[in-house]
């Protein structure tokens, strides 16, 4: 099947697929029974949940509260509608023709919650690590380009700090680099003249610089 070939992974049972796919608009218009997504798109919400939670536990170190305010800009409805699109899911739906005159096919609420079904349908035929390499597929472009934009910009404001004694001087280094392409990661020290006053982890450099400079802005009581 081509959206198949999309997603990078093939259904041994092509029946979790066809159920993520359908809408209970499609279920409710056919005498026979057919089953349709909701009870998958459950299950996916909470598998999409943990395997965020651990992506986030094991490559940020931030606090329980910035940890939570990003896994929820990740798994809201607009994110999973995006990674919905990204890969064109709603041309593959099964709607029923008043939903789909009703333009269902663009709804971000379908959207969302058939790429949920989608993620649930992944985890049951191949388990937990098919189902992680799909979604870190779209959560780690996600904070690629979204991450700075959730947080305050910490090194601005160590740099505002720092700047008030002119002898001194702020240079990030980046001393690890780890991690395939699509899922990298980066270490990052904090100098104040000679001394590491921070180290960060993040999916990119900039992540990574944004974090030793939180850290470092929490050592000085800030």
């Amino acid at each position: 099947m081509e959206l198949e070939q999309k997603i990078g992974y093939t259904f041994q049972n092509k029946e979790l697929l066809q159920t993520a796919l359908t809408h209970s608009s499609y279920a409710n218009e056919h005498k026979n029974k057919v089953n349709y997504n909701e009870r998958q798109e459950f299950l996916g919400d909470a598998v999409l949940s943990i395997i965020v939670s651990d992506y986030l536990f094991n490559n940020f170190r931030l606090a329980e509260g910035d940890l939570t305010r990003l896994r929820a800009s990740l798994v809201c409805e607009k994110s999973l509608k995006q990674f919905a699109c990204s890969i064109d899911l709603g041309r593959y739906l099964f709607l029923g023709k008043g939903e789909e005159s009703m333009g269902g096919r663009a709804r971000p609420s379908i959207l969302a919650d058939a790429f949920e079904a989608l993620i649930a349908a992944i985890y049951l035929d191949g388990g937990m690590e098919h189902a992680r390499k799909f979604v870190l597929t779209f959560v780690t472009d996600a904070l690629i380009h979204d991450t700075a934009a959730l947080f305050k910009d910490y090194k601005t404001m160590l740099q505002e700090i720092v700047q008030k004694n002119p002898e001194e001087k702020v240079t990030y280094e980046l001393v690890e680099e780890s991690g395939p392409d699509h899922n990298k990661r980066f270490v990052v020290e904090v100098h104040l003249n000679s001394n590491v006053i921070g180290r960060g982890i993040g999916t990119s450099k900039k992540n990574a610089e944004q974090q030793a400079a939180k850290e470092a802005l929490e050592l000085m009581g800030r």
